[in-house]
């Protein structure tokens, strides 16, 4: 349960968490100066919306203070100021995290505190105590390792020590976190690991680690890995300017990833800073229930503690939102890492063919060539595919098939590839078959009517489709599927002696928004520049099945029809790879697409995506050919990432749509 804003356009209403890492200006052995900065960046993240606030290690005290760590006047002076700082959380709705030396037991531990409204939730011990480099904490701090305490005095109140407590939030059960800090982070079994076991959704790290040239590098690769590894979000908070410069420097590094993903990043060498993300803390655990060796590692470590701590919590309800939502899911936005996956998923397409042909012994591929998207994207891995088995070009028989609507531009695009890759190409009318079958099944298209139903398409991609296979018997060989995920997603083909049936298909797991990039990357790096020039022109025509004649210059849209692509892959994405509900999934959509589509347009889409998805579509990916899978939870075969049952339907995600989405 999530608590709710009853505000669509906050993030609390989505299950959305916003944590704030903050960097005081840090005051050396002075907690009543750093207890300042502490209620003054606490009040202005309560004012930004934060529900969990971050702040360094030992950031009461200050962490380059040596020996002083060992004063009693410090020690007294940090309790004092520990105590005030709780007081004064009382009139604060966010959790804070701070961090003190306190004399525990006869012992000094570097400790960071949970504080909420009024009182301290709980201690935890830093566990792993670095003594190398820089770095001599054993001189003055004691391991929390094996320390437990029942009821530590703090404002009078008994308060528990340990480092496996786990904190959560009474009526948002997926609103959980767990504390370690700094070296906790880099050691091989981190604190984090139980923690995240023992159902922490967040782990937060309190650190002063000094920097060095690549410092930061090093910790954005740890936080990463933790959070991508344990399936949380990590939060880290470094210490910045103030700290003693007697032989290190400081950079205050601000770090919040989730599943592996930087969410937010803050300015270094930096003070008196707040860095703010929304954490999808939903999605954790959406994420933890699919994937079923989290549960397993869970059940293999021994005496797994259950030190969970509730706290009451209440939503904000503001409606800024503190993180970005990529527009295309399934291509990267850094150049670097498009070029990466687009070389991956361009050679598993040829390398899942080449094995195809192989282990069939096949030297003949019949594929149909439109001079559209998908069809050319096939067309050119079958060509790779070919060149690597060391097989002649020649023995890719490429027709291009026109039909009633067929375009000049599509055609010419189509003849024109063929010839410059260097195959077997032929043209094969297929209307003189097409009027003889509208004839004979006595579709008014026969005796003249412009009736342009889904059956006067579909039997012209159904010839296409029977014409490719009989030819393929002819030339010995198979055929080349050329349908992509998105269609197979909306049910965009024609069902078995159609689009939809093929002998391997190159791109059952290229979303279309995906081709376009395939192509464009294929252009440059693996083909001529005048295969380039065709290849791009391909790119520049609007998205057709090019089914119905052409009438006053209008070419038929695909996008009229189930919606544009880019919003329907976004919906996609986040309906199958997280299981996300629809208005969820509509609220990230309207962040990411609001500058180009209204939310009436994205809840439209939104319900078109789920009722031809769950309604009509199942039954056609229930019996797909063979084709490789190119990304992680981006397949809809039923040997793979998606299986449901033909006869479902998509009431209840309707409803929940129509339910918590506005329609104006």
């Amino acid at each position: 349960m999530t608590v709710k804003s009853q505000n669509f356009f906050s993030p609390a209403s989505h299950g959305f968490v916003r944590i704030a890492c903050v960097t005081p200006r840090v005051h050396i052995a002075d907690p009543q100066a750093n207890l300042a900065e502490h209620i003054s960046l606490s009040k202005r993240a309560d004012e930004a919306g934060a529900d969990l606030v971050v702040f360094p290690e030992l950031s009461l005290s200050a962490y380059a203070i040596d020996d002083l760590f060992t004063q009693q006047v410090l020690l007294e002076a940090v309790k004092d100021a520990l105590e005030e700082l709780i007081r004064a959380s009382e009139s604060i709705r966010p959790v804070l995290v701070a961090g003190a030396p306190l004399l525990i037991n006869g012992a000094v531990y570097n400790c960071a505190v949970v504080i909420h409204k009024g009182r301290a939730l709980g201690v935890i011990p830093k566990t792993y105590l670095p003594n190398y480099r820089e770095y001599y904490e054993r001189r003055y701090f004691a391991s929390g390792a094996d320390l437990y305490q029942p009821a530590l005095a703090l404002n009078d109140c008994g308060v528990l020590v340990g480092n496996d407590l786990v904190f959560h939030a009474d009526g948002f059960e997926a609103f959980t976190f767990g504390v370690e800090i700094c070296e906790d982070l880099w050691v091989p079994q981190t604190p984090a690991t139980r923690l995240a076991l023992n159902q922490a959704t967040i782990i937060v790290n309190l650190s002063a680690s000094p920097v060095v040239i690549g410092k930061s590098r090093a910790r954005k690769r740890l936080c990463a890995a933790a959070s991508e590894r344990l399936f949380c979000a990590y939060a880290y908070s470094a210490a910045g300017p103030g700290e003693s410069t007697t032989d290190l420097a400081w950079d205050g590094q601000s770090l919040i990833y989730e599943l592996g993903e930087l969410i937010a990043e803050g300015e270094r060498f930096s003070s008196d800073t707040i860095t703010l993300g929304d954490v999808d803390v939903e999605r954790i655990v959406s994420e933890r229930l699919r994937t079923g060796t989290f549960n397993d590692a869970r059940k293999a470590l021994p005496n797994l503690p259950n030190m969970s701590l509730p706290f009451d919590f209440t939503s904000h309800a503001l409606t800024d939102f503190r993180r970005q939502v990529p527009r295309f899911p399934y291509v990267p936005a850094d150049k670097e890492r498009l070029d990466e996956d687009c070389y991956e998923a361009f050679n598993i397409q040829v390398h899942g063919l080449m094995q195809r042909l192989s282990t069939s012994n096949t030297q003949n591929v019949v594929i149909g060539i439109s001079g559209g998207l998908d069809s050319t994207h096939a067309l050119i891995v079958a060509c790779k595919a070919f060149d690597r088995l060391s097989l002649p070009r020649a023995n890719i028989h490429g027709y291009n098939m026109p039909g009633f609507g067929t375009s000049t531009g599509s055609r010419n695009d189509a003849m024109k590839l063929m010839k410059a890759l260097g195959i077997s190409a032929e043209v094969l009318d297929i209307r003189p078959a097409a009027k003889r079958m509208l004839m004979d099944i006595g579709h008014p298209y026969s005796q003249g009517e412009k009736v342009y139903d889904v059956n006067f398409e579909n039997v012209q991609a159904g010839l296409r489709t029977d014409f490719l296979f009989r030819l393929a018997g002819e030339k010995k060989g198979f055929v080349v599927g050329t349908g992509d995920l998105s269609e197979l997603a909306l049910g965009w083909c024609t069902y078995g002696v159609g689009d939809h049936m093929s002998h391997y298909n190159v791109n059952c797991g290229a979303p279309k928004t995906l081709i376009q990039h395939l192509i464009r990357w294929a252009a440059k790096k693996e083909f001529d520049a005048k295969t380039g020039r065709i290849l791009r022109s391909v790119l520049e025509r609007e998205i057709s099945p090019e089914l119905v004649p052409i009438e006053a210059g209008v070419i038929q849209r695909t996008e009229d029809k189930v919606g544009p692509y880019e919003l329907q892959d976004f919906n996609l994405y986040y309906i199958t790879r997280y299981g996300l509900k629809p208005s969820k999934v509509a609220f990230l959509s309207y962040q990411a697409w609001k500058d180009k589509y209204t939310l009436p347009e994205i809840r439209k889409w939104l319900e078109l995506f789920l009722f031809r998805f769950f309604t009509i579509s199942q039954f056609k990916r229930s019996a797909v050919p063979n084709g490789p899978k190119l990304i992680s939870g981006g397949a809809l075969s039923p040997r793979g990432d998606w299986r449901a049952p033909s006869d479902g339907n998509a009431k209840i995600w309707l409803d929940e749509l129509k339910a918590n989405v506005p329609d104006v």
